[in-house]
Formats: C-alpha cells, sequence, structure tokens
C-alpha cells in the first residue's frame, strides 16, 4: 500500500505457539508488539488471550497489527485472520527448544491453507539474550524453514528484553507495508 501520506499495513498478524510460562519472564509476542510500538520492554506483560489490535507508526508507515493468541483454543481462527495480509509474523520462544516441533507444525500447517498462499512469513526467535536460545541457523533448521519454498520467509533471532533485532524486524515490516502485495 504505498502512497506518498501513511502506509497501512492491511493486518499484520502476529503468531506464535504456546510457551512455556516462565517466572519473571514477560511473554515474547506482546513483549515484541510493545518494545516495537514504544521502545519499552516489561517483565509484567500479560499473555494476550484471544486478540489485541495494535497501530505501530513509524515515520510515514502505519502497521496494523493483530496480536493472536497461541493457546490451542484460537489456533482455529489463524487462518480467518490471516487472509488478505501483506505478511505473517509467527513468534517462537527460542529459548524453549522442547516446544520446537509443535511449533514448526502449527506453522506448517497454518502455510498449507490455500488462502494463505505467497503471503510473506517473518518468523522470530524471541529471547535471544538467555543462554539456551537457538540462533538464526537453528530456528531455520528446526523449524524445517528451507522446506518452505511457495513464498518469502526470513527468520531473525530477537530479544525484546535486551532490544537486539527490534529495528531490523520493523524494517521488514515497512518494507512490506510499502509493496502492497496484498
Amino acid at each position: 500500500m504505498a502512497g506518498n501520506a501513511t502506509a497501512v499495513l492491511g493486518g499484520t498478524r502476529i503468531l506464535r505457539e504456546t510457551e512455556q510460562v516462565r517466572p519473571k519472564t514477560a511473554r515474547p509476542r506482546a513483549s515484541s508488539i510493545n518494545c516495537t510500538a514504544s521502545g519499552q520492554f516489561s517483565e509484567d506483560m500479560i499473555p494476550t488471550v484471544g486478540f489485541n489490535m495494535r497501530k505501530i507508526t513509524k515515520g510515514n508507515v502505519t502497521i496494523k497489527v493483530w496480536d493472536i493468541g497461541g493457546q490451542p483454543r484460537f489456533r482455529s481462527m489463524w487462518e480467518r485472520y490471516c487472509r488478505g495480509v501483506n505478511a505473517i509474523v509467527y513468534m517462537v520462544d527460542a529459548a524453549d527448544p522442547e516446544k520446537i516441533e509443535a511449533s514448526r507444525n502449527e506453522l506448517h500447517n497454518l502455510l498449507d491453507k490455500p488462502q494463505l498462499a505467497g503471503i510473506p512469513v517473518l518468523v522470530l526467535g524471541n529471547k535471544r539474550d538467555l543462554p539456551n536460545a537457538l540462533d538464526e541457523k537453528g530456528l531455520i533448521e528446526r523449524m524445517n524453514l528451507s522446506a518452505i519454498q511457495d513464498r518469502e520467509i526470513c527468520c531473525y533471532s530477537i530479544s525484546c528484553k535486551e532490544k537486539d533485532n527490534i529495528d531490523i524486524t520493523l524494517q521488514w515490516l515497512i518494507s512490506h507495508s510499502k509493496s502492497g502485495g496484498r
């Protein structure tokens, strides 16, 4: 949705697989949205139940973000919220390798839906600041991202807490809002 004024990304959806609740650790998806929008990180972020919508404005671009819960009861809604979007952002807890297989299966099942064909995907592995967190190479391998051939796919290892790679994530979103691909 290119334009001289404000480009509105028609609904980037941020999704993530359910993570294990960790004491004093903010929820990665909600944290990433808050960190991207305000530059602030909070240990007290509450996990999304259902969905929330937030607009993030950077320069002359406004990105509309739908944050959809990753709990099993909300997964059936993912496809509906992802139709016709410019991009899908899929958040995983990179410091919890035990959950990666289930997260990989959920992502691949979602992307197999014909209505979502060709929509670019950004996979974010949060909590890179923790010692056991997977890096980009580990995420690509464990999430089997190289098998996804029908669309653009990008993967970053981020830390909302340390604000690592938040800017590059935002740049990716902005570039896809301007492409107006969907």
